[in-house]
């Protein structure tokens, strides 16, 4: 099978993404491995497919899946980056809707910069006593259309986290799926910075969409931190979280930063 593909970067997060609304290709899980893999394919963070709205509750719909071949439910750069990818084919201008593991997600557009507005986070839990092997450690944790924990660090630079990041992805206390792993450094009022060691691509990324805004609001709820604020991720791109919070509970959350083609091309599989 020959696919033609489009390479996207949303903060240094990269995808392909592919036009399947005819629902012509099937993918397997090795296919999918494969076209991510950074030696003997594209070369990605996950794989998105455009596919149509099968409820009518969008205009759109995608099949994401993370670089290991596992579905995912959502993903903020993804998110942004395949709303470009629908606006080029698609000539949309202003807004568009699309169905995700997560619920319907709403795009705009401002040139290359695309803001979404994500699901209703959930499951807050903050100042968890987590057992690790160098001893306990204080985790927070929100549902931000896919499971995060965050842990605040003196310093980004010289945290551990290809040590730490798979321990408390895969600990019990998460469990049983896991969870994706954000350490997170206060720069300032409104804002910090933030690396992830995300579930499904097994290793740090240089950006998290849903990560970012897991850490944002966790913030905004230790710390006092105030609508928008601005992330710097491990890419050295700066993204932003907007958001409503009353009554002790978040809503109308939004993430805006780039999406940027990188290129095309067509790959045998």
């Amino acid at each position: 099978m020959v696919l033609d593909f489009t390479k996207m970067s949303g903060a240094g997060n990269d995808f392909v993404l592919l036009d399947n609304r005819a629902g012509e290709i099937r993918l397997s899980r090795e296919q999918i491995v494969r076209l991510c893999d950074r030696h003997r394919g594209v070369g990605a963070d996950g794989l998105i497919l455009l596919v149509p709205s099968a409820t009518g509750k969008a205009d759109w719909a995608w099949e994401f899946y993370n670089r290991d071949g596992t579905p995912g439910e959502m993903c903020g750069n993804g998110a942004r980056c395949f709303s470009r990818f629908v606006q080029k084919l698609t000539e949309v201008r202003q807004r568009l809707t699309f169905e995700t593991g997560a619920g319907v997600i709403t795009a705009s557009f401002e040139g290359e910069r695309v803001t979404v507005s994500l699901t209703q986070p959930h499951s807050m839990r903050l100042n968890q006593r987590v057992p690790l092997s160098a001893g306990m450690e204080t985790i927070h944790s929100i549902n931000t259309g896919v499971p995060h924990a965050v842990v605040f660090v003196p310093d980004t630079e010289r945290v551990m986290i290809q040590q730490l990041g798979p321990e408390i992805r895969r600990h019990l206390h998460f469990g049983p799926k896991g969870t994706n792993v954000n350490f997170a450094q206060r720069l300032g009022p409104n804002q910090v910075r933030v690396r992830t060691f995300e579930r499904g691509v097994e290793g740090e990324t240089l950006a998290c969409g849903t990560g970012v805004t897991a850490t944002a609001l966790i913030s905004a709820r230790l710390y006092g931190f105030t609508s928008p604020v601005k992330v710097q991720v491990q890419g050295g791109e700066q993204l932003e979280v907007s958001f409503t919070d009353e009554g002790g509970e978040f809503s109308d959350v939004r993430l805006t930063g780039p999406a940027e083609f990188v290129f095309t091309g067509r790959m045998e599989i």
